[in-house]
């Protein structure tokens, strides 16, 4: 297993394979991407596998969580999704198949027995493994007891991987243990499931997290028992919290749907943080999908664990949005606006994108900044709003009325000219006679530029906001 970037004749085939127990981990999203990205830059298959043997756990929720955020990622794997319980029975054919060529053993040890064997292990300071107390003995002598079935490991010599990322890695076959392949009951285990569909599925190179790389040590005599070609192996390293911590629900969102409906980040600014949390292109911060597919190599993944940040995601998310088309905004705001938008609402609404999304870090903010837009009169005043409206104002605001209400082209120019002639002529600046007109038109201290507002409220509803807030509420 060479860590080169050469993957020689065979077709590339990459795999993403996450546990249906609960959403799509924000980790597990990244590991999505890149068997994604390795696979289309050298022409291959990704595939997905949703291994769902644990029944206690696996749930049709959390399948459908995981194949959602894919979906929304836009992490669109080849032919059909694979079932890892469906196969339960070539699982334990091949656990049969080991035990007839002698490479596997059936245990007759109880949970007793095992349970006294961990105990003094752990008095005696040893490393908890199973010892092999089965391994040569005859299974005639287990009677007709359950039973499970266990590899019989390489006891002798060393095994190295070529991993591509984290290079050469040496593990000592003593370290290993018996693993079970089929528990007493006939259902597989984790372990064989993973290797058998691997090989069944064709996966040419296995990309998981580095939590994983102790498994693949494991998972190779499996391999080798059933002389199949085995995997090359990428094992990347975990994204952790910015302060070097794991991440957890306590301090952040980790689910890929806490992202977009929580944060309201876009699919691509959320995609291009991911690939850049571990992965680099010389200095690109912005890169495409489709400049991801050209240039994504396994050798551009570093060692070192990733810090994921909040706030860069955020930066990202803010450029993704200025550059989003406005129809699309309009839809994706409309739905969190909380009310069913009409047609002419919804034309204001994309016609406010250009206005609106330089101002947004993300899409709660986009429609937040539109809420001015549906609000009924009177406004109902914030208190910054109110404050804006104190002393002078209102009677500058009757000023402002009533030059606005002279305008004949109802555009940004000409409401720029009539807002500062006004200013002007009462010795104040722009922003002091802005700052009124907003309250008076937002019903907030901030809002997108007072002209754009205006121009996109129309000449009716400007002045009868700005007329509402003109004297002092009885």
């Amino acid at each position: 297993m060479g860590a080169t970037s050469d993957t020689g004749a065979k077709r590339v085939v990459t795999r993403f394979a996450p546990s249906p127990t609960g959403f799509l981990h924000i980790g597990g999203a990244r590991t999505a991407l890149f068997n994604l990205l390795f696979a289309r830059h050298h022409g291959g298959k990704f595939l997905l596998r949703i291994e769902d043997t644990d029944r206690a756990r696996s749930t049709e929720p959390a399948i459908a969580a995981i194949l959602d955020g894919m979906r929304w990622l836009n992490l669109d794997w080849d032919g059909e999704e694979v079932y890892q319980f469906a196969r339960a029975e070539r699982h334990a054919e091949v656990a049969r198949a080991m035990l007839a060529s002698g490479h596997a053993y059936k245990c007759f040890a109880t949970a007793e027995e095992l349970e006294a064997m961990r105990a003094e292990q752990k008095a005696n300071k040893q490393p908890l493994r199973y010892d092999g107390r089965w391994r040569d003995r005859d299974p005639a002598e287990g009677g007709n007891a359950p039973y499970v079935i266990r590899l019989k490991a390489p006891r002798e010599g060393a095994v190295t991987i070529e991993d591509h990322v984290q290079g050469p890695v040496t593990v000592n076959n003593s370290e290993l243990d018996d693993l079970v392949l089929l528990r007493s009951d006939g259902t597989p285990t984790y372990m064989l499931a993973v290797v058998v569909d691997d090989h069944d599925m064709g996966v040419t190179h296995v990309i998981r997290g580095d939590d994983h790389l102790n498994n693949a040590f494991r998972q190779l005599p499996i391999y080798r028992a059933m002389a199949w070609e085995e995997p090359e192996y990428a094992h990347i390293p975990l994204i952790f919290n910015p302060d070097g911590t794991k991440m957890s629900k306590r301090k952040n969102a980790v689910a890929v749907d806490e992202y977009r409906d929580q944060l309201g980040i876009l699919p691509e600014a959320l995609g291009n943080y991911l690939l850049r949390l571990g992965w680099g292109h010389g200095d690109d911060e912005i890169i495409s999908r489709e400049q991801a597919i050209q240039w994504f190599e396994l050798s551009g993944v570093g060692k070192s664990p990733s810090r994921f940040d909040l706030k860069k995601l955020e930066n990202l998310n803010g450029h993704y949005i200025r550059a989003a088309d406005d129809d699309r905004l309009a839809d994706l705001v409309a739905a969190r606006i909380g009310f069913e938008l009409s047609e002419s609402q919804r034309d204001l609404l994309r016609r406010s994108m250009a206005a609106l999304k330089p101002r947004a870090a993300n899409l709660l903010e986009l429609a937040d900044g539109a809420a001015f837009l549906f609000r009924t009169r009177p406004l109902e005043l914030d208190d910054g709003a109110q404050a804006l409206l104190e002393g002078d104002a209102r009677a500058l605001l009757a000023q402002l009325h009533a030059a606005l209400d002279g305008v004949e082209s109802w555009d940004t120019e000409a409401l720029e000219a009539a807002v500062r002639t006004v200013a002007e002529d009462a010795g104040v600046k722009l922003g002091a006679a802005a700052q009124p007109l907003r309250a008076a038109l937002t019903g907030r201290r901030t809002s997108p530029g007072i002209f754009d507002v205006l121009a996109l409220l129309g000449r009716e509803e400007s002045l009868a906001r700005i007329a509402d807030q003109m004297t002092v509420p009885a």
